[in-house]
């Protein structure tokens, strides 16, 4: 009975015309960000942030929450349409989003993705409703040793997340390894392979990265290819060809089902994340298929289990946030220090002492998704006109953009230089058919897996037991063990298979 008086309460505040107005600004606004090359919710909400001065706490955080999973809805368009991820959180979903635009698939792979995304965002608020005080109990029982067992498995399982040979996705994932050691080191404060460049202090910009790797090395290679067309193939936006048939939403059910579980699990934990929830939603539908090799070819089911887990995920970051006041990422950040301007101090008593900003909040997710969906489905044909336009004209438009969302993101001019050597390397890539997907998730990762190893080692004063005298840290440890005896069983047995077809064909069997 407590929870529908909570929710009574909720509701009672997002339906007054402040409220929605706040809502309906946020999320369209948000929509529309996240669809151009990125810029993302943390610039977006940075520029926007002034508007909400004169508006009451609840409106104000109702508003920016809403540009924050609007943008993570209008991320996957441009993902889908050109190759070009708006947001980091939507580089999962060019791996099939893009193939099936290849196809001609592009107005049902946005509706898709809308409807996927629905469906993650309302399982979180669900999951908010229902367990918030169990679930930020499971988020405070994570130290370092926890997260540090997290990141190896997500490090191992981004391996299985390329093409053909398991030994060039390892190699890929180091290699984003050593991207992430560029800037300072945190602890230590000393300028790590930044060759004397203040520029490189903060690090790589992981937009810089994805928009390199995907939008500028596609540019490239459509310029290279001798099949080069002078406009892009017509899409039918009929509700009939757009609206997913029995079959697919029979493949996609548990798709969607096991990527809103893993996105609301990863989402909750501080310093996670959507982009990671994407990755690992990804990777378990890949190991779990019967037909792996679709994936990354136009399976509709990596494109529903990603969607779902970085909606998902965005909306349980909100948990730690407004439960803890511990932000899981700098969009977080941000709508903590909005909170503090207007007078509310986040923490576990904010929804005792503010249960109308907090519940109020949680039925605005309610109204935002909704929102989302009745304004991004009649959308759909308006984005796959884009198709339509020539390249010569649709291709300086993409690289004007992507080059002012690489400068905006941190007012780095030294970023629109690294985009272009990321967009050859990502061509350079492609020519020798190395996986960028690794590369990106070992830049995610590898920053964080090496803060909560020193951490861990520090607290333990050097002893390394520690990561498998803790229970969830062993039990990820286990877990990412099986994972690579897996992967070599599997590979030694595709040798042997290979080994006995060319016996066979040579007459010795």
């Amino acid at each position: 009975m407590e929870l529908w008086s909570n929710m009574s309460l909720g509701f009672a505040v997002a339906v007054s015309w402040s409220s929605l107005w706040a809502c309906f600004i946020g999320v369209t606004l948000g929509t529309f960000i996240g669809v151009l090359p990125g810029v993302g919710a943390l610039a977006g909400i940075s520029l926007l942030m002034p508007l909400t001065f004169g508006q009451s706490a609840t409106d104000a955080i109702v508003m920016l929450a809403g540009i924050y999973y609007g943008s993570i809805y209008g991320g996957s368009t441009a993902a889908i349409l050109l190759n070009l991820p708006g947001s980091v959180t939507s580089a999962v979903t060019c791996f099939d989003g893009y193939p099936m635009a290849q196809k001609g698939e592009a107005g049902k792979a946005l509706a898709m993705t809308t409807l996927a995304s629905f469906i993650g965002g309302c399982f979180s608020i669900v999951l908010m409703m229902a367990f918030a005080a169990p679930l930020v109990a499971v988020a405070q029982s994570f130290g370092s040793p926890e997260y540090f067992a997290m990141t190896i498995l997500g490090l191992l399982a981004a391996s299985t997340l390329s093409q053909g040979s398991p030994v060039k996705g390892i190699a890929m994932v180091v290699v984003g390894l050593l991207l992430g050691l560029v800037g300072t080191d945190i602890q230590s404060g000393v300028a790590r392979f930044t060759f004397g460049s203040r520029e490189l202090l903060d690090g790589i910009s992981l937009v810089v990265l994805a928009m390199g790797l995907f939008g500028v090395s596609e540019i490239l290679v459509n310029f290279t290819s001798m099949h080069f067309a002078t406009t892009r193939q017509k899409v039918d936006t009929s509700w009939a060809a757009m609206w997913p048939t029995k079959k697919e939403w029979k493949s996609t059910s548990g798709s969607m089902t096991r990527g809103s579980v893993i996105g609301a699990v990863i989402g909750i934990l501080p310093g996670a994340g959507a982009a990671i929830a994407a990755f690992v939603a990804y990777s378990v539908e890949k190991k779990m298929s019967k037909t792996p090799e679709r994936f990354g070819n136009g399976a509709i089911e990596g494109l529903a289990a990603s969607e779902t887990a970085n909606n998902s995920a965005a909306q349980a970051a909100f948990i730690p946030t407004m439960s803890l006041g511990i932000p899981g990422s700098a969009t977080m950040a941000l709508l903590l220090g909005a909170l503090l301007i207007h007078g509310v101090q986040p923490g576990p008593l904010v929804i005792s002492t503010n249960p109308e900003l907090f519940w109020g909040l949680i039925a605005s997710f309610w109204i935002g998704n909704l929102l989302l969906l009745v304004l991004n489905l009649p959308l759909i044909g308006i984005w796959v006109r884009m198709l339509m336009i020539p390249y010569h004209i649709l291709y300086p438009c993409i690289l004007f953009f992507i080059c002012l969302g690489a400068y905006s993101a941190r007012s780095n001019p030294v970023d629109i230089g690294l985009v272009i050597f990321f967009g050859l390397m990502g061509y350079g890539m492609k020519l020798l058919q190395l996986p960028a997907a690794p590369l990106l998730l070992g830049l995610v990762l590898g920053p964080m897996a090496e803060e909560h190893f020193r951490r861990s080692l520090l607290l333990s004063r050097g002893d390394a037991t520690v990561f498998v005298t803790q229970p969830i840290s062993a039990g990820l440890l286990a877990v990412a063990v099986i994972i690579v005896a897996s992967t070599i069983r599997s590979s030694l047995r595709k040798r042997r298979q290979i080994i006995a077809a060319q016996m066979a064909q040579s007459g010795q069997i």
